[in-house]
């Protein structure tokens, strides 16, 4: 046995340099790990540890019980130092003045992630950095705890800082990874449900606390700490659902999306109430949807964002859902209990701005990290956001990562991506002489369209069966085009040329309808050169635009009259379909974010068969092949009357891929047509299958008594046809018998 003691007392040769003490102390020390934890001399074990305000220091062998020795103090308070002859592990027991504290040094672990990690993350295609970065719980050597990692690579120094540690950036100062410029720390012991920021010291000074990029859980605003996360081990029950997903996604399928603001659809005790969590939110939201029969929900943005206002769209978490509705196994427990229901989750997701929050992402480590530099560039003058620059490989990796993170952990069916003509584009909304152009002196962001199509392909090859959908305003080619084609890959493309005609078209007062009858027939132009969802969404019923029902003109019944009529027209025109929530029954406020909808406007009859016209739609939208199968191809579609401005009336047919006709005929004015005749292709008897006027819906029951003979007449290119009764404001439906 060694007569050499456990212990040797500090010399000058187990303390650093008075300017590394210095830097310690000063919060200032970009490499922590060359002066704390365990370090051999060759003939023992040197260590040193920082903490301010602890009252005393003891190393204890990893059991915990022996005691190897007290560490002395070094050069300033709060500065340990011992020297252990026989090299051990071991535990501090630290003595502070509220109690004791027993826990393994952080500064013993070796790096934590590996070089393939390393390598990817800067190559931009990590894949999985929602399960590597950020707070991650995991068991190290043995040890449970904590490790941290964050991507600030102009950073001098980065400290974790939270509850656990007195948010003091003195205590947890991280490692430095180069040259990726990763940072990164395990903490042993620490547990969720813990508070936590980065403290970074940047060229120019200390920053404002940062919340954490790939946070997993948030606190509950106005709260801006990011919390350490549970990891998700949600037991799902959505097997059968994820097996039949593709084709009930494919584009011959039908696709009737109900947009919805979680926060204000309902509130528990109505307004002022609360907001209800994903639980409630599940067993309120997917019976009312279900028996709509919508066929998917789309979320708007509920990524933690500090501003409620923004409605979700400025987003600082691109991986933690927000805490105003519950915990990420809630969320996920939700998207569960829809698919159990049938239905499709949707998540609107934002890859083109962030907000300039002082806690968020601007200027994450000193510099324009995530953004691009010049205002030019990088500043949404629209919406006072930051601009994410998408040619910096670790920035695209990073919102690719995001986009999968919410496919692939919460099993979300789709993503609709904001905003995109603004990524599109360098000089978006900006004036002459505001916008940098490309290396080919034009006006495309190539980076952007490089991440745009690098996602789509990766989405379907990561995750089978999933949609992301675009909102893109603009005439850029090849949206819904495979990138194999040159496209950029989208599944759909929200057609916004179409909304903004038809809501222009039905605004007007019907006796000048006739003046403006291209808007609603112009959109078969290009109805087929991309894959279309017909939105109705939130952006058309605020800042002064008025409810969809407010859009209508005339007295109460015409506007319900051609509330019943347009949704019909947009039912049975090609496209997947989406409403904004409150539209499906006529309420008459513009959506406030911070008040559940009208839902008392129920009671009355008109609002009530405006819901029933809705569910019916849905159901024959579903159970007719012609109103679904063929909407991205022009045999899909027929028309029989586009000229008749004088009346404003159209017809049309859509068909099935077996050929199978359904005749569709509208009247835009509130005048009833009798006698008018429309040419079909079939002869014998055709049922009226819907009619928006029927009185079920608060119409005035004008129709065609269930249905009419076919006349060997020719009319509007066709052999045969029918002389029907048009109600006033109203759209019929009818096919053939058998």
């Amino acid at each position: 046995m060694s007569d050499r003691p456990a212990v040797t007392m500090p010399g000058e040769n187990l303390l650093p340099s008075d300017v590394d003490v210095d830097e310690l102390v000063r919060a200032e020390h970009g490499n922590p790990f060359a002066i704390l934890g365990p370090h051999s001399d060759g003939d023992g074990l040197v260590i040193r540890a920082y903490l301010p305000n602890a009252l005393g220091v003891d190393v204890l062998d990893r059991s915990g019980i022996n005691a190897l020795g007290s560490m002395e103090q070094g050069q300033v308070p709060g500065f340990f130092v011992i020297r252990l002859s026989n090299p051990q592990p071991y535990l501090l027991r630290i003595r502070w003045a509220g109690g004791e504290q027993i826990t393994e040094d952080p500064y013993s672990f070796g790096p934590q992630l590996g070089e393939v990690d390393m390598h990817l993350f800067s190559e931009g295609n990590h894949r999985e950095i929602g399960r590597v970065f950020g707070a991650q719980v995991v068991t190290v050597e043995g040890v449970p705890g904590v490790r941290f990692a964050v991507w600030a690579p102009n950073a001098r120094r980065v400290s974790v800082v939270g509850s656990f540690n007195g948010w003091d950036g003195r205590r947890h100062p991280m490692r430095l990874r180069f040259p990726s410029g990763v940072w990164e720390l395990f903490i042993p012991r620490l547990q969720p449900g813990d508070a936590y920021k980065y403290e970074i010291l940047g060229p120019d000074g200390v920053l404002p606390l940062k919340a954490d990029p790939v946070a997993l859980a948030t606190e509950h605003p106005p709260g801006t700490a990011s919390v350490i996360a549970r990891p998700l081990e949600y037991e799902w029950h959505d097997q059968a659902w994820l097996q039949q997903r593709p084709a009930r996604q494919a584009i011959d399928a039908p696709m009737s999306i109900y947009e919805l603001h979680a926060g204000s659809w309902r509130r528990e005790g109505g307004d002022g109430g609360r907001l209800y969590n994903w639980h409630e939110l599940a067993e309120r939201l997917i019976p009312y949807v279900v028996d709509l029969g919508f066929t998917h929900i789309e979320l708007m943005p509920i990524m933690e964002h500090p501003f409620g206002g923004s409605w979700g769209y400025q987003l600082l978490s691109q991986f933690a859902p927000s805490a105003r509705y519950g915990t990420a196994h809630d969320f996920a427990a939700f998207v569960d209990a829809c698919h159990g229901a049938g239905i499709g989750v949707i998540l609107d997701w934002v890859p083109a701005h962030f907000p300039t929050d002082a806690h968020g992402l601007g200027e994450f480590d000193g510099t324009a990290l995530y953004e691009y530099a010049h205002p030019f560039e990088g500043f949404h003058q629209d919406w006072d956001t930051y601009i994410y620059n998408l040619g910096r490989t670790e920035v695209h990796g990073f919102m690719l990562a995001s986009a999968l993170h919410w496919l692939r952990e919460f099993h979300v069916d789709a993503l609709r991506v904001d905003a995109v003509a603004s990524m599109l584009y360098r000089d978006y909304s900006r004036n002459e002489g505001e916008w940098i152009p490309n290396r080919h002196g034009g006006r495309e962001n190539l980076e952007a369209i490089d991440f745009l199509r690098h996602l789509n392909d990766v989405v379907a090859l990561e995750a089978p069966g999933a949609l992301v959908i675009a909102e893109e305003s603009t005439a850029f080619p090849g949206v819904s085009k495979p990138t194999s084609e040159g496209g950029l890959g989208f599944s759909y493309k929200w057609n916004m040329g179409w909304m903004h005609d038809t809501l222009k078209y039905i605004q007007e007062d019907p006796i000048n309808r006739r003046y403006h009858h291209d808007r609603m027939t112009f959109g078969l132009v290009y109805a087929f050169s991309e894959h279309f969802v017909l939105p109705i969404s939130h952006d058309e019923v605020v800042h002064g635009k008025g409810s969809l029902i407010d859009k209508m003109p005339g007295d109460r019944w015409q506007q319900f009259a051609n509330l019943r009529a347009y949704l019909t027209f947009m039912w049975t025109h090609p496209g997947k379909k989406l409403l904004f929530m409150g539209s499906e029954f006529g309420q008459w406020r513009e959506w406030n974010h911070d008040r559940e909808l009208d839902w008392f406007l129920l009671d009355e009859a008109d609002h009530r068969g405006a819901q029933h016209l809705v569910r019916d739609l849905n159901r024959l939208y579903c159970q007719e092949p012609a109103l679904h199968q063929l909407d991205c191809d022009p045999q899909g579609f027929q028309w029989l009357i586009g000229d008749d401005r004088n009346n404003s009336v159209f017809a049309w047919l859509r068909r099935s891929t077996t050929g199978h006709p359904l005749l569709v005929v509208a009247n835009f004015t509130p005048v009833v047509r009798e006698g008018y005749r429309v040419g079909v292709p079939l002869e014998g008897r055709w049922l009226e299958i819907f009619n928006s006027d029927a009185e079920c819906y608060g119409g005035s029951n004008v129709g065609n008594g269930g249905g009419l003979l076919a006349e060997a007449l020719p009319s509007h290119g066709e052999q045969r046809s029918l002389l029907l009764t048009l109600p006033p404001l109203g759209v019929v439906m009818l096919r053939p018998q058998g």
